[in-house]
């Protein structure tokens, strides 16, 4: 990746012996490395046998989980906030866990629409739990640096899987458990 972010450089009309670039090729390749790491992660190795037998059938919510991934569209980041529900039905996925699964799926170009969805899959897939629900709150620089440039702006998607899905009061409780406090 070094190399084109040289030939990047240079498209741009930068000098790459400037000596604020030197080592900026290398250092934005090691960048992108890190940014797209969710490549290189594993589920199995994600959730590490992280999943517990229990009795709870209540729902289990995790929010406020920080997120950082990169549009597919423009490579641009978007930076926000992810919300995870579920009811349990004789499993409980580790707490860190679910961050981790969060981290691995922001980690990869895509769109936000598709994160939100693939989170909630997956914690179904994984739990087997009885119903799943995930929100995820974004601001995208690619709106926010370039077109419309609107600094204000937020995008909230959701997914909502099973009981969540089949039932007003199960999603109304999941809504209600991850508005911020007063």
């Amino acid at each position: 990746m070094k190399e084109q972010y040289e030939q990047i450089l240079r498209a741009v009309g930068e000098d790459l012996d400037r000596p604020g670039l030197v080592d900026t090729p290398a250092r934005a390749a090691k960048a992108m490395e890190y940014l797209t790491r969710g490549y290189e992660m594993s589920l199995d190795d994600v959730v590490n046998n992280a999943l517990f037998p229990s009795e709870n059938r209540n729902m289990v919510v995790v929010k406020g989980i920080e997120l950082y991934s990169m549009c597919e569209h423009h490579m641009l980041p978007f930076i926000g906030k992810c919300h995870v529900g579920y009811i349990p039905q004789g499993k409980v996925l580790g707490l860190s866990k679910i961050a981790r699964i969060v981290d691995m799926f922001a980690r990869r170009l895509q769109i936000q629409e598709s994160l939100t969805e693939e989170i909630a899959q997956t914690i179904a897939e994984v739990t087997g739990a009885e119903g799943v629900g995930v929100v995820v709150e974004a601001k995208h620089l690619c709106m926010m640096m370039r077109g419309v440039e609107k600094q204000n702006s937020l995008m909230r998607t959701s997914s909502m899987l099973g009981s969540f899905r089949k039932r007003q009061e199960t999603r109304d409780e999941f809504l209600n458990l991850i508005k911020p406090l007063s």
